[in-house]
Order: structure tokens, then C-alpha cells, then sequence
């Protein structure tokens, strides 16, 4: 997928200034930056929901993991995976409720479940849903540690199986770290750092790769 030369502009803000951006197929870039450097608005360009200046080639179809789950409180786990899904995917929606860990949860509603539980059904819908480029507005920013990691893992695991193509913003270094083949800082629009991020992913939650001090410098210019 590629970004060539794209702006928005909110006003007299711009959000995006003359961005372009190569995404490597197949793998999960993070975008970081400070409140208003331009990330959610990246993924809305991404994802055709905004109009812009310039060009998007190669994002397809998209899924969306949200900050929040989003559920539909009137439908139960399986009709809020069965409402994104054509009939004839129906039949996958078992299957990923085994790998979420919530096997026996299908007749329950999101009232009944837990914050957790609820960010894994959203993660299940994300992954479910037939995607080209998968773009998660920073998924696990309101979780707490364990939870977090926990989470973390479950969607290194489930990407491994699809490999797909993954945008992931977040303001938190060490997911970038964990989760990334590659970051990217974003500083008032533009493009300010880009490197990438060895090893395969999910890295060891309790290490501290080296990439993580890198990512801080650039968030924080002297």
C-alpha cells in the first residue's frame, strides 16, 4: 500500500501535510505521535472515510479494531460477529471464538461480559472480517497491564495465521516495540522517524528492545 503526497487540511490546521508513506504488505507498521500529530486521521485516509489531497494505492478492503469495542448492546457475541459477516462466513465465527478464549460466550451480551471479554470480541470481528489492510486505532491504550498483554499476544497469534497487512497506531513505545516490524513518528503531519523494529513479533513482554529509546527521542525533540 501506498500514500503519495497526501494532505488534510481541517481549516487552517493541517492534519496531513504532503505525507507519503510505502506499508509493506504482509506486515504491522505503528504510527506514534503526540495528540493531534495526524494518526487517527492517517487511518480514516487509509480507510476512505475523509476526503484528502493526493493518493491511496492498495488498501482495499479494511477491517477496524477501535479504542473501544463497539458493540451492539442488543445483540448477543454471535450476532454482533454474524451482523459484519456474509452468511456463508458464519460458519468461521466457532472457530474464532475458541481462539479468543470465549468459547461458551456466543448467547451473551456485551452487558455481561467483562472489559476484557468485550475488546476480544471486537478483536474477533476485526480478524473476522474480510480485510485487505487491517487498522487498529490504538486498541489497548485503556487496559490495564495484564490485560494488555494478554490482548497483545492474542492478536500476534492471530495475525501469524493470516499475515496480513496491519496499521497500528498507538502513543505507547512499547507496544510499537512488541507488536511492529516497523514505526513510524508522526510530528504535525509529517513524517519525523521511521525505523525498523528486529525480531519477529510478539517480543518478550518484560524486555526492552532497543528500538524503544529511539521511538522516545523522537517523541520527545530536544
Amino acid at each position: 500500500m501506498r500514500l503519495n503526497s497526501v494532505s488534510k487540511i481541517y481549516g487552517d490546521k493541517a492534519a496531513l501535510q504532503d505525507l507519503t508513506l510505502d506499508i509493506e504488505e504482509g506486515k504491522i507498521t505503528a504510527v506514534l505521535g503526540e495528540s493531534g500529530a495526524g494518526k487517527t486521521t492517517l487511518l480514516n485516509v487509509i480507510a476512505g472515510n475523509l476526503p484528502f489531497e493526493g493518493s491511496v494505492e492498495g488498501a482495499g478492503k479494511v477491517s477496524y479494531l477501535f479504542q473501544s469495542p463497539k458493540l451492539l448492546p442488543n445483540l448477543t457475541v454471535e450476532g454482533n460477529l454474524k451482523f459484519v459477516l456474509a452468511k456463508e462466513n458464519h460458519k468461521n465465527i466457532a472457530l474464532m471464538l475458541r481462539k479468543v478464549g470465549l468459547e461458551g460466550k456466543e448467547k451473551a451480551y456485551p452487558k455481561e461480559l467483562s472489559g476484557g471479554e468485550r475488546q476480544r470480541v471486537a478483536i474477533a470481528r476485526a480478524f473476522l472480517f474480510p480485510h485487505d489492510v487491517l487498522l487498529m486505532d490504538e486498541p489497548f491504550s485503556s487496559l490495564d497491564l495484564s490485560l494488555k498483554r494478554s490482548l497483545l499476544m492474542l492478536t500476534a497469534e492471530l495475525w501469524r495465521e493470516q499475515r496480513e497487512t496491519v496499521v497500528f497506531v498507538t502513543h505507547d513505545v512499547h507496544e510499537a516495540a512488541l507488536l511492529a516490524h516497523r514505526a513510524v513518528v508522526l510530528h504535525r503531519g509529517r513524517i519525523c522517524f521511521d525505523t525498523p523494529i528486529a525480531g519477529d513479533v510478539v517480543r518478550d513482554f518484560f524486555s526492552h528492545p532497543s528500538e524503544e529509546d529511539a521511538l522516545v527521542r523522537a517523541l520527545i525533540p530536544e
